[in-house]
Parts: structure tokens; C-alpha cells; sequence
């Protein structure tokens, strides 16, 4: 099966769900590993304290019989005992300092064990025996920080392992949420197709033999009906027009010419004429001169859909302007307008703003890729129940 842009478009709502759902699961994943990682931070250094409780416990309980030696021995012996591996300092029952060897001046009384905003470890000992008047000794060590070298180690990197799992089982849940999507895209897309084929022969019968009628040698009531099926080939020649452009991925035009504008424009309000003209709706033109370099037959899709666009959507007696002057072309119409919020999906596939008429919402979306091929700008201004003005400018 032939693949073009149908099979990879998606609708606007679909689009905001496809988002709402990206941004959610992203939303999802990084709290997760976020709280996993604060839990982890916590718990490693509550490892940390715990191991450096058991160490500095026994170094207290070294130092506490030190300081009853001391105590026995004093004012024979009246020298601080010390430590290679600790710093330490003795406090009475009112928090006096009796002597400190004690690098930061920040102590809780309260606490047995914390770590100083200048990265130093405490642990505190409270004495029974008023050895040398001392009720709390006080171990200082320095936090070298390799606990926390090695926990944001581990962070980084069993963080990045959880995100390629969250990104292989969100890839997952991606493809399940647009298989439907596409499946309903494919579907369409082979209809598309299937439609296109089976619509040519008899659609060129229909529109060759209207053609051949002489409506001078039948009856009025006749003469209605054949224009009545003239409308329809018509309409359906339109879209018929659009499938053939769509379904060939638009390889089907391929070079470019000098062209006037104006004279396209002539030719399809010719063919469009009697369409409009099933709804009353006038034609003002105001058309100059203008010439381009492009595809004949792309820049006719343009404008086709333009015109039908504003056929489609205009109230019955309404008028259509269009205006070709000097870099820009306007087409404007009278009818039921497009609500702001939806002016940004007007270009989109399949997008219809209006129930009571027919049609696959592609014309729109094949006028802005030809306009996007080109490097033309397109823009859009419509007021509900006033009117829809579409400028292309080059």
C-alpha cells in the first residue's frame, strides 16, 4: 500500500491528548526518581551516622576512662589527654566549657550525634561521675564527604539506568496509545485510495456527457435537473481532485512555469459559477495582473480550494471577494466564520469545523503544504457569522 502524509497526520484533539499523556508520564517519571533518590540521599546518611555512632562511641568510651585517670591522678598529672583520630572537648552540667580542643564552636546538648554546618561529626557523652567537674564530653571528627561522592555516584547513575527503563516502557505505552490512531488513519488512508480509483470513469462519463448535452432541446424542468447534476460532478470533481493529490503524494505535478494568476482565477470562477450560483452567492473580483513561477496544476488546487471552501461555507445569498493585487492573494467570504480557538487547526487533516456540510476536511491542509513548497505565508481571519479572509502572500 502506497504511504503519504494521511498515515502520519493526526487530528488537533488527538494531538492534545498525545501531549497531555507525554507530558503526565514525563511529570511522572521524574517524581518518582526524585522521591526515590531523596529516600536514598536520607537513608545513606542515616547509614553513615549510624556507623560513625558505633566508631565514635567507642572513642568516647577511650577518652571517658582517660578523663577518670586523669581526674585520679590530678594535679600530679594535669595534661589533657588527646587523639590522633578525634578532637574532643568537656563541658559541666551547665554547659560551661571546661577545656575544648574543639574546631567548631556549634553544640546541641540535646543531641547525641549531628553533623555542624561546617561538615564536622559530633557525638556527645554524658558522664554519670563528675569526673573533673565534666558531665558532657564532646568527640569531633570531619566529615570527609565521600558518603556523599558515593550516594550522588549511585543517584546518577541508577537515576539514568530508571529513566532508559521509564523511557523503553513509556515508548511502549506511546505506541500502544497511538496504535489506534493509526490504525484509524490506515483505514482511512485505503479508503482514500480505494475511493480515488473507483471515482474516475464514471466521474468523467458523468462530466463528458453533461457536456454533450444540448440544453436548448429540452424542457425547462429537464434543463434544472442536468444543472443540478452538473453541481454535483462539480463537487465531486473537487474532491475527487484533492484525493488524486493526496493519494499520489504529490508526485504527480512535479514542474513549474510562468503563470498569470489572474488567468486561473478567471478560469475556475468560470467552472465554480454554477455552484455558487445554486446558493445565490456573487462573485467580486478585483483582480491585477500577477505573475508566478510554480506548478500550473498545484497553484490550480490552491485556488480551487479556496473558492469551494467559500462556497461551502457561505450562507446562501452571501458573496465571495476575491482580490489579486500585486504580491498577495485574498479570498474572503460571507458565511458562518470559525471560532478563534480553532484557527490554529484550520490547516490540519481532517479537520472540519461544520457538521452540515460534507467532505473530508483536506483541501485546507493540501492548500498550506503547496503553500509551505512554495515559501509562501498564509493567514487567517474570521469572525462567527461575518465571514472567513484567507491571504496567501509571496
Amino acid at each position: 500500500m502506497l504511504r503519504n502524509k494521511v498515515t502520519n497526520s493526526l487530528l488537533a484533539n488527538e494531538k492534545k491528548s498525545l501531549h497531555r499523556f507525554l507530558v503526565l508520564y514525563i511529570i511522572m517519571m521524574i517524581s518518582i526518581i526524585s522521591l526515590i533518590s531523596i529516600y536514598y540521599y536520607q537513608y545513606q546518611k542515616q547509614l553513615m551516622m549510624l556507623n560513625q555512632r558505633v566508631i565514635l562511641s567507642d572513642y568516647a568510651s577511650e577518652q571517658a576512662r582517660k578523663i577518670k585517670s586523669l581526674h585520679f591522678l590530678f594535679p600530679e598529672q594535669d595534661t589533657y589527654p588527646r587523639d590522633d583520630r578525634f578532637r574532643s572537648g568537656i563541658y559541666d552540667l551547665e554547659y560551661e566549657k571546661i577545656f575544648s580542643l574543639l574546631k567548631s564552636s556549634e553544640i546541641y546538648f540535646d543531641r547525641e550525634l549531628y553533623i555542624t554546618k561546617d561538615k564536622k561529626i559530633h557525638f556527645i557523652k554524658i558522664f554519670d561521675d563528675y569526673y573533673l567537674g565534666t558531665k558532657y564530653l564532646i568527640l569531633e571528627i570531619d566529615d570527609d564527604g565521600m558518603w556523599i561522592h558515593d550516594t550522588w555516584h549511585d543517584i546518577i547513575f541508577y537515576g539514568g539506568f530508571g529513566i532508559l527503563i521509564f523511557s523503553i516502557i513509556g515508548f511502549f505505552l506511546l505506541n500502544l496509545f497511538l496504535s489506534p490512531m493509526k490504525t484509524s488513519l490506515s483505514i482511512l488512508d485505503r479508503f482514500i485510495k480505494d475511493t480515488t480509483h473507483e471515482l474516475n470513469t464514471p466521474l468523467s462519463a458523468i462530466l463528458t456527457n453533461i457536456e454533450m448535452i444540448d440544453l436548448s432541446k429540452i424542457s425547462e424542468d429537464n434543463r434544472k435537473k442536468i444543472n443540478r447534476i452538473n453541481i454535483a460532478a462539480k463537487t465531486v470533481s473537487v474532491l475527487y481532485n484533492d484525493l488524486t493529490y493526496v493519494t499520489l503524494e504529490n508526485n504527480i505535478y512535479s514542474s513549474s512555469e510562468k503563470i498569470n494568476l489572474k488567468n486561473i482565477i478567471e478560469e475556475r470562477v468560470e467552472y465554480f459559477d454554477i455552484l455558487a450560483k445554486s446558493k445565490e452567492i456573487d462573485f467580486r473580483l478585483e483582480l491585477n495582473d500577477s505573475f508566478l513561477v510554480v506548478n500550473k496544476n498545484k497553484f490550480t488546487r490552491v485556488v480551487d480550494n479556496l473558492i469551494s471552501n467559500a462556497i461551502k461555507y457561505n450562507r446562501r445569498k452571501g458573496s465571495i471577494g476575491i482580490r489579486l493585487l500585486g504580491n498577495s492573494l485574498t479570498v474572503e467570504d460571507s458565511g458562518l466564520g470559525i471560532e478563534s480557538n480553532k484557527l490554529d487547526y484550520i490547516f490540519d487533516r481532517y479537520s472540519r469545523f461544520s457538521n452540515s456540510e460534507g467532505g473530508f476536511g483536506i483541501g485546507l491542509s493540501i492548500v498550506k503544504d503547496i503553500i509551505d513548497e512554495y515559501e509562501m505565508d498564509i493567514k487567517v481571519k474570521s469572525q462567527i457569522n461575518k465571514g472567513t479572509s484567507i491571504t496567501i502572500i509571496w
